[in-house]
């Protein structure tokens, strides 16, 4: 039985190569694990068990660890996101109520609506706070 646990080890490992996630990576390991029972006993119910509970417990042990190397903290916000907490100027006059009003940032013209549902006269300086779907959410700066 030892040789079917090697080959999904292999097969397991092919598949890494071919996927990102560093996830299959611990199904290999775990078959290796069951490789290694299957030379002290032929019961095919502890082999699995040991496969199961060895490759569950790499995925979830190694899980934060990977998530402090994966995450970048240094990461620079691209496209829309890239506008948030920028200055802007109101160039059509923003009734939340009726969803209308329009702001101007880096040279490109964005739907607006005010925080809180605040009505911001045209000419106003305002800060954009978040986006909501097509929508820049922005308060007036004093």
């Amino acid at each position: 039985m030892w040789y079917i646990w090697l080959i999904l080890a292999g097969i397991f490992l092919i598949f890494e190569i071919i996927t990102l996630g560093f996830l299959v990576f611990w199904l290999s390991i775990g078959s290796l694990f069951a490789m290694i029972v299957s030379f002290f006993t032929e019961n095919v119910v502890i082999q699995t068990a040991v496969f199961v509970l060895s490759s569950t417990l790499f995925i979830f042990a190694t899980k934060p660890f990977l998530n402090k190397f994966a995450t970048n903290k240094n990461s620079i916000p691209t496209n829309i996101y890239s506008i948030i907490g920028k200055v802007g100027i109101v160039t059509k006059e923003i009734n939340s109520i009726q969803a209308t009003g329009q702001i101007k940032v880096n040279g490109e013209t964005w739907s607006a609506i005010g925080k809180d549902n605040t009505n911001i006269p045209e000419g106003t300086t305002v800060k954009i706070l978040e986006i909501k779907g097509v929508k820049t959410i922005v308060t007036p700066i004093p």
